[in-house]
């Protein structure tokens, strides 16, 4: 049974580290909702581009003169996972939940026979995906050193999926993150961007007349339109990964709260036994003489 010193000790111990927690759950919060304005404010010119773009590509789909990037190399033997998590850890499960559902992608797709490569986005999922699929990585994205991730770190990496893709290096490129509807609830999301695939309805296309053509339209926006999806994954992923933060930093300065009133009711029944025990030998010994 630990003394009263080491008692003391580790009631102090706690404290420190709940009040770092409760520090940290103030600054989640804080950014939180800088992140989740950045991530709502981003959803309708998303889902705008997307419609736009869907309407386009399914008015040319099936045609000979479709970009590349739309029809695709015409297999899918060679897939690219993009996994995007954060850079520092302490947030629950949130970079646990992605690098899951990949982990389940590359089993489906290494039992289906296909090449799997993997390309990571925040070194936290590198940790963890490189223990069993080292083999597999063809390029990481370092964000560490970026304060607030804008549009232009969005285009750096769809350059570089870009270029990979018309190199010929893979054939489908799906992406994965967290898409974010409340401090506890972050659900991963996997979405195929190469091919660009978009939900879009061809007779509503056919209302306008395209100057140039609606193939040298969509030549010109699908890249845009990839480092649009990327960008939109990188702004739900920082909400999700600040909410999942706040939510974790909340428990454990509860759990924190909850061992220091658990270690002090054991103190003090330490402390009383020390005292009975003095006055016991006191009285025993005040009897003897």
């Amino acid at each position: 049974m630990p003394n009263l010193k080491d008692l003391k000790n580790r009631i102090e111990s706690v404290k420190s580290t709940r009040k770092i927690t409760k520090a940290m759950q103030m600054v989640a919060a804080a950014k939180l909702r800088r992140a989740q304005e950045a991530a709502e404010q981003g959803r309708p010119y998303a889902d705008r581009m997307n419609a736009v773009m869907g309407g386009l590509a399914a008015s040319v789909a099936g045609s000979d003169s479709a970009p590349k990037l739309l029809s695709g190399t015409g297999s899918d033997q060679v897939q690219l996972l993009v996994v995007m998590t954060s850079e520092r850890g302490l947030c629950g499960g949130f970079n646990s939940s992605i690098v899951k559902m990949a982990r389940a992608k590359i089993e489906e797709l290494k039992a289906a026979g296909k090449t799997v490569k993997i390309l990571t986005v925040g070194k936290k999922g590198r940790e963890q995906l490189k223990r069993d699929y080292e083999d597999l990585f063809v390029d990481h994205v370092d964000l560490s050193e970026v304060k607030n991730v804008g549009y232009v770190n969005a285009q750096d990496i769809a350059k570089g999926l870009l270029t990979r893709f018309n190199d010929g290096e893979f054939d489908v490129a799906t992406i994965f993150y967290n898409t974010f509807q409340s401090v506890i609830s972050q659900v991963p999301t996997a979405k195929q961007i190469i091919p660009a695939a978009f939900e879009g309805d061809a007779e509503a296309s056919t209302l306008y007349d395209y100057e140039p053509s609606e193939e040298e339209i969509l030549a010109d926006l699908l890249p845009r339109g990839v480092a649009t999806q990327i960008f939109s994954a990188l702004l739900e992923n920082g909400a999700s990964e600040q909410g999942a933060r706040m939510s974790a930093m909340d428990n454990a300065t509860r759990n924190a709260g909850d061992m220091i009133d658990n270690l002090t009711i054991q103190f003090n029944r330490s402390r009383q036994a020390v005292i009975t025990n003095e006055l016991i030998e006191i009285i025993s010994g005040a009897e003897a003489l």
